[in-house]
């Protein structure tokens, strides 16, 4: 039996959509579209919601779920994503499913270059960055999602400067602080810097296979940091 999982993201600078069309647990076909357009989410993120479905050559009422990104990511952007994804699941009565973008960047990281220890670090502005910890086991699930904050570059290199092993980096933290890198644990980088949909989708599955999905009544985004602190900076997204 087939299943139909879309994934839509707006929570940074990039916008993307993706749809995996799976025919088994480790059979699946991935149609996908990105961009980067920060301030074009709008009018970008539902004609590739289209152009997916149509590649597929099905409508949206035959997905089984709709996952979003959940944040942490610009305060406009989450929200946009979460609303057009609540909007389209209700519309269809899907069950939703929420990704990380600080996770999805790290299964980006995976794909991009197979290692399994990922430090992820988007630039949060305001001289922070949201950070996290991740370990891919041999099941494929990703450990360290409690790991996931708010916080300055340095307590976060403070942090993984004990790691052991190898370690790849991902997120856009790392180029506005480029001093994260200096220190004796030695990092590679992965080229991944924005969340992508694709990467949301094997995420997404298997907590659809395990059942966690959400009523689109009781989705809730991640910011990390509260709309009261974003509004206290004119222009700031």
């Amino acid at each position: 039996m087939s299943s139909y999982i879309l994934a839509v993201d707006t929570a940074t600078e990039a916008c993307s959509v993706a749809l995996c069309c799976a025919g088994g647990q480790h059979d699946a076909e991935i149609i996908s579209r990105f961009a980067i357009s920060p301030r074009e989410h709008t009018q970008k993120v539902l004609p590739m919601v289209e152009e997916v479905l149509a590649e597929a050559g099905i409508t949206l009422n035959q997905l089984d779920a709709l996952a979003f990104g959940r944040g942490p990511g610009s305060f406009t952007g989450v929200r946009i994503g979460v609303g057009i994804a609540q909007g389209l699941a209700l519309g269809a009565d899907l069950p939703m499913i929420g990704v990380s973008s600080l996770m999805a960047l790290a299964e980006g990281a995976y794909r991009s270059t197979g290692q399994t220890q990922i430090l992820v670090a988007i630039d949060a502005r305001m001289s922070e960055i949201y950070c996290a910890q991740y370990q891919r086991d041999a099941q494929g699930f990703w450990l360290g999602e409690e790991t996931e904050a708010v916080m300055m570059p340095a307590d976060f290199k403070a942090q993984f400067s004990t790691l052991m092993g190898n370690w790849c980096h991902a997120g856009t933290g790392w180029l506005a602080y480029p001093e994260l890198l200096s220190g004796s644990l030695a990092i590679s980088d992965s080229q991944i810097t924005l969340p992508d949909a694709q990467d949301m989708l094997p995420i997404a599955r298997q907590l659809w296979l395990a059942g966690k999905v959400t009523a689109v009544e009781n989705v809730e985004p991640t910011y990390l940091r509260n709309e009261v602190t974003w509004k206290k900076l004119p222009g700031r997204e």
